[in-house]
């Protein structure tokens, strides 16, 4: 039986080696768990003389780091045997790179890093799974590996956003600030935009139909006038404009029943250029 051996209070570097192994290793995605006092070894024999068992973060074999002082970790190590035989990931190597940092105690140097939003990532998720379940490391993996599957789809999505925002988006300007509008599938855009500094983004799905106008949650912007035009040109259209005036919707897949714009993304952009234009 293909046995992953890990140490005893497993971190984010020996999850995140688990379930690379588990993922992309063809044929141990069934692997059996086992773990060991952090250094040792199963049963006490060399790491890799097995080609049954897999040392992860212990043991000093060919996926453990903890005999050199290279910048490195377990994860990283088995990422690079991925890429080997696979291929280079984008979004593989943007997670393995995070888990890195924080391997090697370098998330006191995150932004901000003391602010409670930090208590949301994986990290100190861990941290409290270890603490209420001190004497079940197979329950922390599973729910770590859990975690890294919509962590890994995340990271696939962002890197997919920066494309399309990089390729396809449509630059304007407004009397807030920069925007930029693009049409893709991928709704990561909006909020990635956001995050980039562009204070209106705009999406529109191009199989669809569905568009979504979201500006920075800030008091002095506010896209009623674009929704009040909006409405006005194109009744038969459903839209609708958020409470805090930051945001107006025309067609959710939360919402079936709305009706989609015919408008194009260039006419919908000419629209907010027009009624927000720089005085």
């Amino acid at each position: 039986m293909k046995t992953i051996v890990a140490h005893i209070g497993p971190d984010c570097d020996a999850i995140t080696s688990i379930w690379l192994v588990k993922m992309f290793f063809p044929g141990w995605e069934e692997a059996m768990l086992a773990f060991v006092p952090a250094g040792k070894t199963l049963e006490g024999k060399p790491p890799d003389d097995n080609d049954e068992i897999i040392h992860v973060d212990t043991g000093f074999g060919k996926f453990d780091h903890h005999q050199t002082s290279a910048d490195t970790c377990a994860a990283k190590l088995v990422y690079e045997e991925i890429k080997r035989t696979s291929g280079p990931d984008a979004a593989l190597e943007r997670l393995v790179s995070v888990v890195n940092d924080i391997d090697h105690f370098r998330e006191v140097f995150f932004p901000n890093p003391t602010a409670d939003f930090w208590g949301f990532g994986l990290e100190s998720q861990i941290d409290g799974w270890r603490l209420l379940h001190p004497d079940n490391p197979l329950k922390v993996v599973d729910m770590g590996m859990n975690a890294l599957d919509g962590i890994y789809k995340s990271f696939q999505n962002k890197v997919w956003a920066e494309r399309e925002l990089k390729t396809k988006g449509v630059e304007f300007d407004t009397k807030w600030g920069s925007g930029i509008g693009v049409e893709t599938p991928n709704d990561d855009v909006v909020h990635l935009a956001q995050k980039m500094g562009y204070v209106v983004a705009v999406r529109k799905d191009p199989k669809k139909g569905y568009l979504r106008i979201k500006a920075l949650p800030k008091d002095d912007i506010d896209l009623e006038s674009v929704y009040t035009v909006l409405k006005d040109q194109e009744p038969a259209a459903t839209w609708f404009l958020h409470a805090s005036h930051h945001m107006v919707l025309n067609g959710s897949s939360k919402n079936p029943d709305m009706r989609p714009t015919k408008k194009t993304l260039q006419q919908i952009i000419d629209v907010i250029v027009k009624v927000c234009k720089k005085e």
